[in-house]
């Protein structure tokens, strides 16, 4: 590992000019300034290969209960530069190294009026800006409650914005594309229902943000690292093209209790006139901390099926009976109760989905509805919801995990919480514990619906430090944590790998729940993936879904092969096989990719980009010389055209290509493919047609 750290930057890195700092990023390509304004109002500024990306931008926090607050009256007492510059294996991801280079830049101010201080520290990377606040321990800034925090992004026009309507509460939006100044017109239109949700502004958007500018520079704002703080969202001013920071309140309407010494999280900035080079940047990852856990041996990357589709349809129930409108826990009594023969999570049905995980080389099996309290979980504000201990008649613990275990197979818990919060913490050890002794070593943890205590939102401050209290807990008991409905990543699974999914955004589910934009899936490594990896749970071969719910006339927006190419575009660790064992054996020559596809990297290398348009990606299978690649595509047909130059060179590979048929199309035909093997090297090249909501996937296998 190479790391370098130097108190002192050349002259090259870091200037002074007349009374402004200027940093510039390890090649060049950036340029930063800082300076105060007359009034002592700290700003920043970044220009891009000469251009200006962020106009001057004024940095702040409001306080609540204070005359003066942290927005102005400031000097500066003391600047540091530095640069760094080391190399660290992830436990998991997309590459096994991620290269951390920067040159740094803090500023130290003085609030001349109240004798405060607090520091601004900016790191400028090779793919972008992220900067903080810290707050130094000091007599007269100690405890402080943040009103709002002022972080301004100024826009050099009238970008192009992918975007989902700011919310305290959910992610789960389809992404709308449209110009900055139309984003106030189309709000309403794009604020669609959910089942919690807490809208704040009509020109308010959440992070991760994608901008593309006339001049065709991608902006992506987002924040990382956050920890014991608010989620932010951003809010427009329309008139002059200025977002700024607007925080997650608490149920007081509180933004963040602050004590210091402390600090922010980051907030990024990531630019480049290559929109590949967006999808391969790893500066959130590397504005986080270093692994906290020193032995990593126990995460593992995971592929799966589950005990869930059938439910998400509504062929299938998570409740065990019909008899009880209201349960007790300890109270009612389900041996008692008549069962009501829709129920999912049955022993012989989790029996056939951990045959059919073994037959085919999966890890694990998910089984959502094993335990009491399905009959009335959601919607009635219910503290004491699930025990996340006692299974139901018909799900035996003991029986499952040997069952399992005899097969070479693991058995996901689930954990759906309802909300409430204070319910899970309180159980949570001997939830984890019960995990151990019963052979499960990673949970799926859900938070749907409004959040208990009664007023809080998803990504207040107090709820932001239980998912991390969550993540923390677990690995005491070296269990790894899939997350749904919680605040979106924001780079923390490299602190704490065993975070080795999250949902947070608008999943496959919602293809049963009337459908998602065709392009969706283009967008969303543009986005919600720039902060950690979706288990956006895909591989859905049948797309009418009344074929599984005579009653559910929802229509899957893809092809088989977009789905198939999923397992390649939307990086995780963490891969379902979404689909139940009958669908996919009526289409077994297909379903041999997602049975071959890696869940781990060595090699990633982005060939095709543009947002809401398509994407193309290469990767290496950790440990191995065979590569995937996956194609995704939008809502207009095109002939994506690679080559094969990252194979290695003198050696030769069996293509095997998953392709949409020429008449296919989301809507119309979904289920026309080919399969065709053909040689392959480094120096071929191929023109593969995407359909419509299609596209295509390759595995590459070396001949031996």
């Amino acid at each position: 590992m190479k790391n370098l750290f130097f108190a002192s930057l050349v002259l090259f890195a870091v200037s002074t000019i007349a009374n402004a700092q200027q940093l510039k990023s390890p090649e060049g390509k950036f340029v930063m300034e800082f300076s105060l304004q007359s009034d002592g109002t700290p700003t920043y500024n970044l220009k891009y290969k000469n251009k200006e990306v962020v106009k001057t931008s004024k940095l702040g926090l409001e306080l609540k209960d204070d005359k003066k607050s942290l927005l102005n009256d400031f000097t500066i007492a003391d600047t540091k530069t530095s640069t760094f510059d080391e190399t660290w294996k992830p436990v998991w991801g997309e590459v096994d190294h991620i290269r951390n280079h920067y040159n740094e830049l803090a500023v130290t101010l003085n609030q001349k009026s109240t004798d405060r201080q607090i520091v601004i520290r900016f790191r400028l990377f090779d793919d972008g800006l992220g900067f903080r606040y810290e707050f130094p321990a000091q007599k007269n800034l100690t405890y402080f409650v943040i009103k709002e925090e002022r972080s301004q992004f100024a826009m050099t026009g009238d970008h192009t914005a992918f975007w989902i309507p700011g919310d305290y509460d959910t992610q789960e939006y389809d992404y709308t594309k449209s110009k900055l100044s139309e984003i106030r017109g189309l709000s309403q239109k794009a604020y669609t229902a959910n089942v919690s949700q807490k809208s704040f502004s009509p020109t308010g958007v959440q992070t991760s943000l994608m901008l593309k500018t006339a001049d065709g520079i991608y902006i992506n704002l987002h924040e990382a690292a956050l920890i014991d703080y608010s989620c932010m969202h951003l809010n427009l001013d329309d008139k002059n093209l200025v977002f700024e920071s607007w925080l997650t309140p608490d149920a007081k309407g509180d933004k963040g209790h602050m004590q210091a010494p402390n600090h922010s999280p980051w907030r990024t900035i990531i630019v480049s006139d290559d929109a590949r080079e967006i999808l391969s940047s790893k500066m959130t990852y590397n504005l986080n901390d270093p692994s906290k856990i020193e032995n990593t041996s126990w995460i593992k990357p995971v592929k799966y099926i589950g005990v869930w589709w059938e439910m998400i349809t509504g062929k299938s129930s998570w409740s065990y009976t019909n008899d009880y409108p209201t349960v007790q826990l300890g109270v009612t009594d389900f041996a008692k109760a008549k069962p009501n023969g829709t129920h999912g999570a049955n022993n012989a049905n989790v029996k056939k989905y951990i045959d059919f995980a073994a037959a085919n080389g999966f890890d694990a099996v998910l089984v959502e509805g094993w335990n009491e309290g399905w009959e009335d979980w959601f919607g009635h504000s219910k503290d004491y919801v699930f025990d996340f201990l006692t299974p139901y008649p018909d799900f035996d613990v003991k029986g499952l995990h040997e069952y399992a275990k005899s097969k070479g197979v693991k058995i996901i818990m689930h954990h759906e919480t309802s909300g409430s919060v204070r319910n899970y913490e309180r159980h949570m050890d001997a939830a984890y514990k019960f995990m151990n002794d019963n052979g499960y070593d990673a949970v799926k943890s859900g938070y749907v619906g409004d959040i208990l205590p009664r007023g809080e939102n998803h990504y207040s401050q107090w709820i932001v430090n239980h998912y991390q209290y969550a993540i923390e807990k677990a690995a005491d008991y070296k269990i790894m944590v899939n997350a749904h409905e919680a605040v979106r990543p924001t780079g923390i699974a490299r602190t704490y790998p065993n975070l080795i999914g999250n949902e947070a955004a608008r999943g496959t589910e919602y293809q049963a729940f009337g459908g998602s934009k065709p392009n969706h899936v283009t967008v969303l490594p543009f986005t919600r993936l720039i902060g950690g990896p979706m288990d956006y749970t895909p591989g859905i071969f049948e797309m009418d879904i009344s074929k599984m719910n005579p009653d559910n006339k929802s229509h899957v927006n893809s092809t088989i092969c977009n789905q198939l190419a999923l397992y390649v575009t939307m990086y995780s660790p963490l891969q379902m096989a979404a689909d139940t064992p009958e669908n996919y054996n009526r289409f077994p020559d297909a379903f041999q990719f997602i049975k071959d596809v890696a869940v781990d990297w060595s090699e990633s290398k982005y060939i095709e980009a543009e947002p809401g348009d398509f994407i193309t990606v290469a990767r290496k299978a950790k440990g191995t010389n065979n590569w995937f690649v996956g194609n995704v595509n939008g809502e207009t047909a095109r002939t994506s055209n690679i080559d094969f130059s990252f194979l290695e060179k003198g050696k030769k590979y069996t293509a095997t290509i998953y392709a949409d048929a020429k008449d296919a199309h989301y809507k119309t035909n979904p289920q026309a493919y080919t399969i065709k093997k053909i040689a392959v090297t480094n120096k071929s090249k191929l023109s593969q047609f995407s359909a419509p909501g299609g596209g295509y996937a390759i595995s590459i296998i070396e001949k031996k």
